[in-house]
């Protein structure tokens, strides 16, 4: 078995140096025209976590047809599972349910594939939460389901940071064929990185991609039989060509989300509202929100990126001014606030970010949870009084227990952080007191690529608009419960 294992990671290592995609270097392709002005759909983000995911050392950087006709309203379940918010995608003929994650910081959808099997090295998920069965989709069960040409658009997209060379000539399309552009060899194999070594690899497939009112014929996505890291598949919701969005008509549009807080991980009678379309940027929806506006630089140009100008704590009357580096880019693109739903905390910069827990540790009295934060790796963890062990009563007057987070975007956009965005629980109170700790991390490497990172856990009870036409984002702190009971994603409990 582990021969077995070190030849395949041998495999990936080799498919990395010859043919390797990075979710952050994608090529820039010009959007397509949507051909419906009034399209929208509504999907459902669901969120299932059997236990609080531990920080990680870095960020998680998981860093075109539209439809010819409108689209009806459409509900479909988001489920949580682990750190990240699923959707279900219903891909061939006939369909096959795979649930995958949700993720604004990449752009290819790809789903577990194997007609035998789905091999994932050092995926624990996989194993503890049964994950493998349900989840993997089986080209050989679906009668529309065919392999990608070389010369689709899709193909030189996915390839698009391999090297200088077309992908047909990757596949070895002769000279003749290459000038005439008549070679339908497949698309060669590619490798998809993400951050903290993630890797996934597969071929580019296309089927039917059904959206219950809608089909989407020819859907292009990675169809993968081997990952690092990487247990469940995932929908790119980046402005490239291969994004979700994209293929749907929706990226000259937009799209909204208002994610669940982790209370409500396993509950089956809500999900999380996701809108695409015009429904998601119409103007008496976008009324109350404030935005600021997207950065855009050719280095990054699929992400979504914003300018913080400071942090505020507490009621301290001035604003801790954050680094350049959170505001704009350098000279090689770097920098930048990236929205990513793939990463689950918060990141920002040293020094500024010991600079901001020295300033949250002067306003908290609580005694230190030491021996938490050793464990778990939290910088900031507290032993907090629970009377009568009950965390109910203590949410309801945590504004009062930690200093409020008020983050200050460009344009003059300012989002207060819900009162349950900065301090959690890390297990259920006992003897009268309950620890919380801090669920933001320190950027590593933050010279490279973005200077910090938006994670989905501060963007619970938020709702977010992606306003794709103006290129601007939207941010409103409201009851995402009651936003789920709006578009009757909420059946009680």
């Amino acid at each position: 078995m582990e021969s077995k294992t070190n030849v395949l990671f041998l495999f990936l290592l080799i498919t990395i140096f010859l043919n390797t995609t990075n979710k952050i270097q994608a090529r820039q392709h010009k959007n397509p025209t949507s051909s419906s002005s009034s399209s929208f759909l509504v999907l459902a983000l669901t969120k299932s976590s059997v236990s609080l995911p531990t920080p990680k050392s870095q960020t998680q950087e998981r860093i075109k047809k539209p439809l010819e006709s409108s689209v009806d309203v459409v509900m479909e379940p988001l489920r949580e599972v682990r750190d990240g918010y699923l959707i279900t995608l219903n891909i061939g003929t006939p369909p096959q349910a795979v649930q995958v994650y949700m993720d604004t910081g990449s752009d290819l959808t790809w789903v577990p594939c194997g007609n035998l099997s789905f091999d994932c090295i050092e995926c624990y998920e996989l194993k503890n939460n049964n994950l493998k069965s349900s989840s993997i989709f089986s080209p050989l069960h679906s009668s529309s389901s065919f392999r990608a040409s070389c010369a689709s658009s899709f193909c030189v997209e996915i390839h698009s940071s391999d090297n200088p060379f077309d992908p047909c000539a990757i596949a070895g399309c002769s000279v003749s064929m290459l000038l005439k552009s008549t070679c339908l060899r497949p698309c060669p194999s590619f490798a998809y990185t993400y951050g903290e070594g993630g890797l996934v690899s597969g071929i580019l497939a296309r089927d039917i991609l059904k959206a219950r009112t809608k089909d989407v014929p020819r859907f292009s996505f990675g169809c993968v039989a081997s990952t690092y890291h990487e247990p469940i598949g995932i929908a790119g919701f980046g402005r490239g060509l291969l994004s979700l969005p994209s293929q749907l008509g929706f990226v000259e549009k937009g799209f909204s989300h208002c994610f669940l807080p982790f209370k409500f991980v396993n509950n089956p009678n809500i999900s999380s509202p996701l809108i695409l379309g015009d429904s998601a940027i119409s103007i008496n929806l976008t009324n109350s929100l404030q935005f600021t506006p997207m950065l855009n630089t050719p280095m990054y140009p699929n992400s979504y990126y914003i300018g913080l100008e400071s942090i505020t704590i507490g009621t301290n009357v001035t604003p801790t001014q954050v680094p350049l580096t959170l505001r704009q880019f350098d000279s090689q693109g770097n920098g930048g606030m990236l929205i990513d739903s793939g990463t689950t905390y918060t990141h920002l910069p040293d020094p500024f970010y010991s600079q901001l827990l020295t300033t949250l540790q002067s306003t908290i009295t609580y005694p230190r949870a030491t021996e938490t934060e050793s464990r778990t790796g939290f910088d900031l963890c507290y032993k907090v009084p629970c009377p009568n062990n009950n965390l109910t009563s203590l949410e309801n007057d945590e504004k009062m227990i930690f200093p409020s987070i008020t983050f200050h975007f460009l344009n003059n956009a300012t989002l207060l952080l819900p009162q349950d965005n900065s301090f959690y629980a890390m297990s259920a109170p006992s003897d009268g007191s309950v620890v919380k700790c801090l669920l933001f991390q320190n950027m590593e490497d933050g010279d490279y690529g973005p200077a910090g990172v938006l994670g989905s856990f501060q963007q619970q009870n938020v709702k977010i608009v992606y306003d794709l036409e103006k290129e601007r984002i939207g941010f409103q702190a409201m009851d995402c419960v009651l936003e789920a009971a709006s578009h009757g994603l909420n059946q009680g409990s």
